[in-house]
């Protein structure tokens, strides 16, 4: 079956119990756990994994409520939705509440429409790049362009009985229709795939994770992306679908109070969190509510927009849609002037990156704008800094070119180690640095870096987040044994060797400055690079400070203190140590209320007026 999501083959034939009743675990490769149903109730200060904003009386549980919904609107149904949704045990539940109350669905998959696999292999082959095993270019077109359009136009419906039409494109047809939407995050899409289940858009086969998700990053993402976007203002009813057997759901209605709410006050996304290679023990000693059965953590991702969901709550009851949705919502109202630039695109990235007892990161570039541009499709580029939250002793960065720097040596012996598995003098070549709580480390696109051991990273970046290029890993396999690639070709296409000596010194460690202060508190710039397009500042206080937006979205962490309050409005909410935040342009101003007994410091950043 094309697109679904499948736990045997053929399961459209299989028995429905069987279906139902399958353990949610078994459609997931991970060791973090599902979201809960209801949000636990706060009994301590700390790090909040499920961080929700509040709304009353719009979250509804189970397939029960919606086939009653159904059943009232009297009228055909669309049941649309993102990648990686379980088709057939959606169906299948939804189907079985119909009938217990009374109502005979004929139920249209949307596949069935679909263009033949080997005419959207060709379609996306350019886009794809199979020569690169992760690498390719984001697709321009629509959604509708994987659909036989004749096809589309010839589905009818009957007078005489409730039709679902469902699967992802579903709207897509012409015909008068409630819709529905599932989404389902981009983190649980992920531990489906690794499942080894999941389809690409159009897919007859599952492929294999790696390949599946450069797949969904430049292809299906993209269109969906779009279609999501065009569809929101007309959606009836959206549902949060990751916990397939006992899904939450609102009205459309209600989730657009919600964004404008959002749109208007302080709020966080949902973090979610992945082991790596170099991975470190912070994250995993000091974030409660995670899995510690793991070998270690070594990413937070804290706000990497395509990436992240942001949680409703009603009295506990829990529903995630995609960050995105704010954005296709008002993106005005979110970004302020930068929206002109950037439009549906958030701008700013933070992530955790933790090497505290654990391992290197490779030595690695990211791409120019041109490059990004030409290659990828990305309309900027990976330009990024790194914030140092925590540290232990003798922890370094590495960052820029040692002056006697060898261009043509230094890809010799690159391309000699990845050959032969020989272990490189990286310090030979590119400068080392200690590392201190609150530096700021710049590193422009073009610029060779690296974390050392021991540093709890917070990456402060424009928001793409695969662009990495890495000439040196350590000769390190990756978590399952298989070998990690490598990308110097597009590395010394992209490396700045002007970047040595003491010139990286002058201009890739940030000056600090005070540039505002009251009598218990100032304001610190911490100077971005030009290349840079966003800027960072570090509030400290003792008692209270107050900002105003200035028509920019504001990002933030408590990066000193145990908790904050902050308020926007009247509405406040805590904010607790290495938390993420995100106070929207139109908020216009803010208050940041010290609850500790030494400073706080809060660390701030957004885009540059001039770069609007």
């Amino acid at each position: 079956m094309f697109g679904h999501y499948n736990i045997i083959p053929n399961r459209m034939t299989a028995n429905n119990k069987d279906v139902i009743n399958t353990d949610i675990n078994l459609l997931r490769n991970t060791t973090q756990f599902i979201i809960p149903e209801k949000k636990a109730k706060v009994t301590q200060h700390g790090y909040d994994i499920y961080p929700t904003f509040k709304i009353e009386g719009s979250v509804h549980r189970d397939f029960g409520s919606l086939s009653q919904w159904i059943i009232s609107q009297n009228k055909n149904v669309v049941i649309d939705g993102y990648s990686g949704v379980c088709w057939d045990m959606f169906r299948i539940q939804l189907d079985q509440q119909l009938i217990q109350h009374g109502k005979k669905a004929h139920w249209i998959n949307i596949d069935t429409t679909l263009k033949p696999s080997e005419e959207i292999d060709s379609l996306i082959e350019d886009h794809l790049q199979l020569n690169d095993p992760v690498f390719g270019k984001l697709y321009e077109g629509e959604l509708r362009d994987f659909f036989n359009a004749g096809q589309l136009n010839s589905i009818t419906v009957s007078a005489h009985e409730l039709t679902i039409i469902y699967g992802c494109g579903a709207a897509l047809t012409a015909i008068d229709a409630k819709i529905i939407y599932i989404d389902v995050p981009k983190n649980e899409i992920q531990f489906r795939s690794r499942a080894g289940h999941i389809y690409n858009l159009g897919a007859v086969e599952t492929a294999e994770p790696k390949m599946q998700y450069k797949r969904f990053y430049f292809i299906d993402w993209p269109v969906l992306n779009k279609h999501k976007q065009q569809l929101l203002a007309n959606i009836d009813i959206i549902v949060d679908e990751q916990r397939i057997t006992e899904i939450s759901w609102m009205s459309g209605k209600d989730l657009h109070a919600a964004l404008t709410k959002m749109s208007m006050h302080h709020f966080r996304a949902r973090p979610w969190f992945e082991p790596g290679v170099w991975g470190g023990q912070w994250i995993k000693k000091n974030i409660q509510g995670l899995n510690q059965d793991v070998v270690n953590y070594a990413w937070s991702f804290e706000l990497i927009s395509p990436e992240n969901g942001i949680l409703l709550e009603d009295e506990g009851k829990m529903l995630e849609v995609s960050f995105d949705l704010l954005l296709f919502h008002n993106c005005k109202a979110i970004l302020g002037t930068a929206a002109k630039r950037f439009g549906y695109n958030f701008p700013i990235r933070f992530d955790f990156l933790d090497t505290i007892a654990g391992d290197k990161l490779s030595l690695q570039c990211h791409p120019s704008v041109a490059y990004t541009k030409e290659h990828f499709g990305q309309d900027f580029t990976q330009d990024e800094t790194y914030y140092i939250l925590d540290h232990k002793k003798d922890a370094e960065v590495y960052l820029g070119f040692q002056e006697n720097i060898n261009k043509e040596e230094f890809r010799l012996v690159l391309e000699d180690s990845f050959i032969h598995s020989k272990p490189v003098s990286v310090e030979k070549y590119v400068q080392t640095f200690k590392s201190q709580k609150h530096d700021l480390f710049l590193i422009p696109n073009g610029t060779v870096h690296s974390s050392g051991t021991n540093n709890l990273v917070l990456e402060i970046s424009a928001t793409p987040y695969i662009f990495t290029f890495k000439m040196y890993d350590w000769l390190r396999p990756d978590l399952n044994g298989k070998p990690r690639p490598l990308n110097i070709d597009r590395a010394f296409a992209n490396l700045n060797f002007d970047r040595k000596g003491e010139n990286v010194r002058d201009t890739l460690i940030s000056k600090q400055t005070v540039i505002k202060q009251g009598d218990d508190w100032q304001v610190v710039n911490l100077a971005t690079h030009p290349d840079h397009f966003y800027a960072i500042q570090r509030y400290e206080f003792d008692t209270i400070i107050e900002a105003r937006t200035e028509g920019q979205c504001h990002v933030l962490s408590l990066v000193e203190g145990d908790y904050i309050v902050v308020k926007t409005g009247e509405l406040e909410q805590e904010i607790h140590y290495a938390e993420t935040f995100i106070i929207p342009a139109d908020a216009v101003q803010y208050q940041l209320i010290n609850k500790n007994k030494g400073r706080a410091k809060v660390i701030t950043a957004f885009v540059k007026e001039e770069c609007c």
